[in-house]
């Protein structure tokens, strides 16, 4: 099996090497679902099927941004710059050239003769719209917030696209314009000013990336087959089609690639499957880049002391936060929950990349990345907080793993250490949690984040800047200039520090609380070739003739 390890929403580029995740093969024969007579191109005869617990809300890139909805998107939308596989370098993808033309605007021509597999023009006049309605619709669970930057987008002729930016010098731009902020969509089907249903985009056949939809059942079975219209850089598909299996329980989706009965599983399963799974000869297992990161989330307004509660209190409710900062073990929960898959996090960006710092490990628990219920009681007597305060968690287990049920396990019996915290534990599935969690249902939750590139603004501007996708209420004025000083600071050795302030001064506010770093995993059975392990899961995947 042929392995190219990168990740496109993360696009962690050289990921290998910048976060320490490595290839692991496990030497097998017996195959998976998909059979048939591999030819000269490496393509096969018969679909790839692949199974994944992973969940979509939306495939209208304006409705969604978690990696359920962005695998399907990955797959059917084009994109004016995309990265081939190896490299974390954004390339034109369906333009033919894209560059800056002053700090402020950066002009985009587009390859002649783009069509949508339903024969409409792809034309300048669909990327502006692409964009505009990014902008107006602004959907809570989309992911608007990664065009702050943008000031306006004007289409000149049929092939001519100006981005006409805020803030000049864009440091990261053009990552951006592959981001899923920037997937290409067909303005004779979509809505301009609403979230477009997904049996109408099917219906409309409305695509232009590599694959077409063939078939769709949300969050049950999807078919893909390759697009043959697609101009972009990531070359034809090589394989007849891709089928995938959406599952509700993890404990079938490992028996199914255990037993062949597909060839490839891709988020989610246990540490303990991928353990028990290491020892079949059947299987190979896959270990991707890394770049992910679990966290928690404080919703500023409706967790204890929060500002819309009876009992609002800033400083109570930053104490708050703060004990629970000391509180966690982060190292505990990778080994005794995660085997060591994942790694304790510090800090908002992940170690591995430039302006990464640890500014939690010092302000929290025993400075040294331990825990420590001494300073915990004494940040909150020195707010005058009550004991025990109850902490309503939500988390979620499908979209996060079938270990997160332990993992919030662990973190309850952490935050309960001492009676300072009474913790209350609830779980819902992703398509009404993704609604719930930006609507402020939940005081507190779990969630997860795979980057949209390979820079620490991706782990920053998200989340923290005025208008982020968390909505969580947090507002930090000095951050969120910050933010925007960053993304245009051509100094590097400026930048870096201005990236690490920023961590510096969340960290002081904890508006999220970082708690893990890790890798992808995917399962392959032995007869599927030329296997990519992708984060957003560009299916390059060829079964070999049995």
């Amino acid at each position: 099996m042929t392995l190219h390890s990168f990740s496109r929403r993360g696009r962690i580029g050289l990921a290998i090497g910048a976060f320490g995740a490595s290839a692991l093969l496990l030497a097998g024969c017996a195959g998976g679902g998909g059979t048939g007579d591999s030819t000269d191109a490496g393509t096969s005869s018969e679909p790839i099927m692949v199974g994944t617990t992973d969940k979509i809300t939306s495939i209208d890139p304006a409705g969604s941004y978690d990696n359920g909805s962005f695998a399907v998107m990955n797959q059917v939308y084009p994109f004016l710059l995309n990265s081939v596989y190896g490299t974390a370098d954004v390339t034109p993808d369906i333009a033919a050239t894209a560059e800056f033309t002053s700090p402020t605007e950066y002009t985009v021509t587009l390859k002649p003769d783009l069509k949508f597999a339903n024969g409409h023009d792809l034309t300048s006049s669909d990327v502006k719209f692409s964009f505009d309605r990014q902008v107006a619709i602004n959907d809570p669970n989309g992911p608007a917030s990664l065009l702050g930057n943008l000031d306006s987008v004007e289409a000149p002729d049929d092939t001519t696209v100006v981005f006409h930016l805020k803030n000049g010098n864009d440091q990261v731009w053009p990552q951006i314009l592959s981001s899923p902020a920037a997937p290409i969509v067909d303005e004779e089907v979509f809505a301009a000013d609403a979230v477009t249903p997904d049996d109408d985009i099917v219906t409309g056949n409305a695509f232009a990336g590599q694959y077409v939809i063939d078939s769709y059942k949300v969050n049950e079975l999807i078919s893909y087959k390759p697009y043959d219209g697609y101009q972009g850089n990531l070359g034809a598909a090589e394989n007849a089609g891709v089928t995938v299996k959406y599952y509700a329980d993890a404990s079938n989706l490992k028996l199914d690639i255990s037993s062949g009965g597909i060839d490839v599983a891709f988020r989610s399963l246990s540490a303990t499957d991928y353990a028990d799974l290491a020892t079949n000869d059947k299987v190979k297992l896959v270990n991707g880049p890394g770049g992910e990161i679990r966290y928690i989330v404080f919703n500023f307004n409706t967790m204890p002391f929060g500002a819309t509660t009876a009992e609002a209190d800033a400083a109570k409710s930053l104490a708050v936060r703060q004990a629970a900062a000391d509180l966690v073990d982060r190292q505990e929960i990778a080994t005794d929950v995660y085997k060591d898959t994942y790694s304790p996090l510090y800090s908002y960006v992940p170690q591995g990349l430039t302006g990464a710092n640890e500014a939690l490990k010092d302000l929290y628990g025993d400075g040294d990345g331990g825990p420590d219920l001494d300073k915990a009681k004494a940040t909150l007597e020195a707010a005058g907080v009550t004991t025990p305060v109850e902490l309503n968690i939500q988390y979620n287990g499908d979209h996060y793993g079938p270990s997160s049920g332990d993992e919030y396990a662990a973190i309850k019996s952490q935050l309960e250490e001492g009676g300072l915290f009474t913790v209350n534990l609830a779980q819902t599935e992703w398509v009404q949690y993704s609604k719930d969690r930006s609507a402020d249902v939940y005081p507190i939750y779990q969630l997860g984040w795979f980057p949209d590139y390979s820079d620490a603004s991706n782990y920053l501007a998200p989340f923290f800047a005025k208008e982020n996708f968390l909505n969580n209420h947090y507002d930090n004025a000095d951050v969120q200039a910050l933010i925007t000083q960053q993304a245009t600071e051509t100094d590097a050795d400026a930048r870096t520090q201005q990236i690490e302030q920023i961590q510096d001064k969340v960290a002081a506010d904890l508006s999220t609380l970082p708690l893990l770093q890790g890798t992808q995993i995917a399962v392959v059975g032995a007869s599927v070739e030329g296997t990519t392990l992708d984060g957003s899961f560009k299916f390059r995947y060829a079964p070999l003739h049995k």
